[in-house]
C-alpha cells in the first residue's frame, strides 16, 4: 500500500490544479489554514486517505472524503421546475 496510489479521477481545484495521487491530497490538506484544516470534513478527509494508504482500501472512499470537504459550503438547491414523476398504480386491461 503505498501514498504514491492514484485516483480513478483527479480531483479537480478551485484554481484550475488537480490532486492525482493520494500523497498530493495529503499535501494539500495539510497546506490549508489551521482554522479550515481543523474542520470535521477536513479530518474525515485525512482519515480516509490514511486508510486507503495504509489498508488499501479503493481510492474512491478518499475521492469521496475529499471532495466533501471541498464543497462543504455548496448547498444543494432544490429544482421545482423538474417534472414531476407519476408513480400511480399502473392501470390494466382488465380494470377498465
Amino acid at each position: 500500500m503505498s501514498w504514491s496510489r492514484k485516483f480513478d479521477e483527479p480531483i479537480p481545484l478551485p484554481r484550475g490544479r488537480q490532486l492525482v495521487t493520494l500523497k498530493e491530497a495529503g499535501t494539500h490538506i495539510t497546506k490549508l489554514p489551521k482554522a479550515e484544516h481543523e474542520a470535521p470534513e477536513w479530518q474525515a478527509a485525512m482519515e480516509a486517505l490514511i486508510l486507503v494508504a495504509t489498508h488499501g482500501g479503493p481510492t474512491m472512499f478518499a475521492r469521496i472524503g475529499v471532495m466533501r470537504a471541498l464543497n462543504r459550503h455548496v448547498e444543494r438547491v432544490f429544482d421545482p421546475s423538474r417534472k414531476d414523476k407519476h408513480w400511480g398504480k399502473r392501470k390494466l386491461k382488465r380494470d377498465e
